[in-house]
């Protein structure tokens, strides 16, 4: 597998820990990993997708195999462009596994040559979500370690917080 390029997408609206810990686990058994940042008209986001790739480019530049991209589209279409065949996600609980399970079967009608790989989140970082980050956040509360000291930084200058 170390030859694989897989794939891992998200909104990563705003990256947290928990996603940096797949990325670092999902380069080690892969060899390279594409982080693409998918944008999804009907979810309203904190940072627009240019900001969002430039932070994940910030927070995994120390990790080798690693590229940032972005796509406006289906996740398969984006996996045919590049040939890759290898999906990447994290499962913090119970429903995400449901949930990942019904997209991984969903991906692999469209793409049949698909596989989908769920990393267990490290208990430690699974009750971190970017939903409960941007909440805290907006009332100016900081959750202490769920983000990289950089997306800290650009979310204190976003959302105008002197934290």
């Amino acid at each position: 597998m170390a030859n694989t390029q897989a794939i891992y997408s998200g909104s990563f609206d705003p990256v947290t820990q928990g996603h940096l810990d797949i990325i670092r686990r999902a380069a080690r058994l892969f060899g390279a990993v594409r982080v693409v940042v998918l944008t999804n008209p009907q979810k309203k986001t904190l940072f627009t997708a240019a900001e969002r790739v430039a932070l994940l480019h910030q927070v995994t530049a120390d990790i080798p195999g690693v590229t940032v991209d972005s796509f406006d589209g289906l996740l398969v279409d984006y996996m045919r462009k590049h040939q890759l065949t290898v999906l990447v996600r994290g499962v913090r609980n119970a429903a995400d596994l449901e949930n990942e399970q019904a997209y991984a079967y969903a991906n692999k009608l469209l793409l049949p040559a698909l596989q989908s790989v769920l990393l267990p989140a490290d208990p430690a970082l699974r009750f971190i979500s970017s939903s409960a980050v941007r909440d805290a956040w907006a009332f100016g509360l900081e959750l202490p370690g769920a983000v990289p000291p950089p997306v800290a930084q650009a979310l204190r200058a976003k959302l105008n917080t002197s934290k």
